[in-house]
């Protein structure tokens, strides 16, 4: 990925909680000779050192899941168009973003494998809810009869790269500017984003 020195994010922690709380990725590989991506939640393990997922047994990507192929997966954030009125200079219109690639192999998992993993799936969207759920509660033979229909997958990560492009290049008036200006719209996006760049670099 593209990413200047000013826009590259490097603290392992940080990225990798992007990652968990952005897990609704792109997982981009070769099938059939072409470019295949599909968009489905993913998670990351404790260490950063894998992903895992599960897609439709009806989408051919997976008969690209050869054991060891390269694949990527994309995880994006908040992401706005900045307007260069909110400058203290003259300059052209950008685009802010923050978003990170993961590089890895693939391998397809199964049986009691991607039980265990579908079971972390569901712990993990369901624990911010009053009354959460569990496989349990879904049933083993309703939970063994849908996996027929699904292919799971894990990724060994070999690589990951994060841009978080926020006006780092700008100076205090003009960052303090497209801050206030993002904050003010309408736009929850646009607002989650000028939250972020506070927290990169707070201007009060």
């Amino acid at each position: 990925m593209y990413t200047p020195g000013k826009f590259r994010a490097e603290a392992k922690e940080e990225v990798l909680e992007f990652i968990r709380y952005n897990s609704f990725g792109i997982l981009v590989n070769q099938t059939e000779g072409k470019l295949w991506a599909t968009h489905i939640p993913m998670l990351m393990d404790a260490r950063g050192e894998k992903l895992s997922g599960h897609i439709s047994k009806a989408n051919k990507q997976w008969k690209g899941f050869t054991s060891g192929e390269e694949v990527m997966a994309i995880f994006q954030g908040p992401h706005a168009y900045i307007s260069p009125s909110w400058y203290d200079h003259k300059n052209v219109p950008t685009w802010n973003y923050l978003a990170v690639h993961v590089y890895g192999t693939i391998r397809i998992i199964e049986g009691e494998e991607l039980y265990q993993e579908l079971g972390k799936l569901v712990d993990t969207y369901e624990a911010g809810f009053e009354h959460p759920v569990d496989m349990a509660y879904i049933g083993e033979e309703s939970v063994k009869k849908q996996m027929r229909g699904i292919v799971g997958f894990e990724i060994d990560i070999t690589d990951i790269q994060a841009s978080h492009k926020l006006s780092q290049n700008r100076n205090d008036a003009s960052y303090k500017e497209v801050v206030k200006q993002l904050s003010s719209s309408d736009n929850q996006t646009d607002q989650q984003l000028a939250e972020e760049m506070h927290k990169k670099r707070p201007l009060n």
